[in-house]
């Protein structure tokens, strides 16, 4: 008994020689359509329909590596607070809410980002 998988199995290549920017205009518009280049390459050539899952969500590579820096400077800050509460020294709870406002709306950021609803 065969499995399905086994009956879909691609087994012909096709080889296409492209520059390093068409390569990287190819990974974008894959990454951008949440699917493999190979996936993505099928769908253009034949009009195949995408994959029944989609293996990566698409991702704003830019804005995660901003939210990111953001997340490290929010991270700073409350290492700070925390520094100081433990040497005895009195919390601003106006910047300790602040701060943990500042991580909930990255936090939010980050999921639209995954597209995902916050």
């Amino acid at each position: 008994m065969t499995h399905g998988s086994e009956k879909r199995a691609r087994t012909a290549h096709l080889t296409v020689r492209l520059t390093p920017e068409e390569r990287a205009a190819i990974d974008r518009a894959a990454d951008r359509a949440g699917l493999t280049p190979g996936s993505y390459a099928r769908q253009v050539f034949l009009g195949a329909p995408a994959p029944r899952q989609v293996r990566r969500p698409p991702v704003e590579r830019r804005e995660l590596a901003r939210l990111l820096g953001l997340i490290g400077n929010i991270g700073s800050n409350i290492n700070q607070i925390a520094r100081a509460a433990n040497s005895g020294d009195e919390i601003n709870a106006v910047d300790l809410g602040r701060q943990l406002g500042d991580l909930e709306s990255v936090r939010d950021a980050i999921l639209r980002a995954l597209g995902r609803d916050t």
